[in-house]
């Protein structure tokens, strides 16, 4: 992984849409991510930024019919971390649909893991280490 001293801040950002943003909060918190804003009401949601601690998050917030808007549970993420098994185990104690049991896919390295959910309202998560390739030149 890189070194966060070193990593610029994120500049792209997953977005999507929710019925029930507030339990979209809940659930991802409880899997790991840290609710860095949340701007709107005990009802609906304007914006939230969720922070993965490894770097990146996401931004969503309530249903819309209009800008970035898209059917909920119409996404897919993939999420890097250094513990894979840890985030298992809090999405299956959160009460994730595991839809991809762990595994070691050939492109993620002999010691790389991963696995995937659907969180509640249908999107797709994977979580895992592998990080990608690296960047050209880098």
């Amino acid at each position: 992984m890189s070194d966060p001293a070193s990593t610029p801040p994120p500049t792209v950002w997953p977005a999507f849409n929710a019925r029930d943003p507030r339990a979209m909060i809940d659930f991802l918190v409880a899997i790991g991510f840290e609710a860095t804003a949340v701007y709107g009401d005990e009802h609906e949601v304007a914006h939230a930024q969720l922070d993965w601690p490894e770097g990146g998050g996401v931004m969503f917030g309530s249903v819309k019919d209009h800008g970035l808007s898209r059917p909920p549970g119409a996404a897919g993420f993939y999420v890097v971390t250094a513990d894979p098994r840890a985030v298992h185990g809090r999405a299956v104690a959160a009460g994730a649909r595991i839809t991809r049991a762990p595994e070691n896919p050939d492109y993620a390295g002999p010691d790389g893991w991963e696995f995937s959910l659907e969180d509640p309202e249908g999107n797709a998560w994977s979580f895992g280490t592998y990080p990608g390739e690296p960047r050209a030149g880098g």
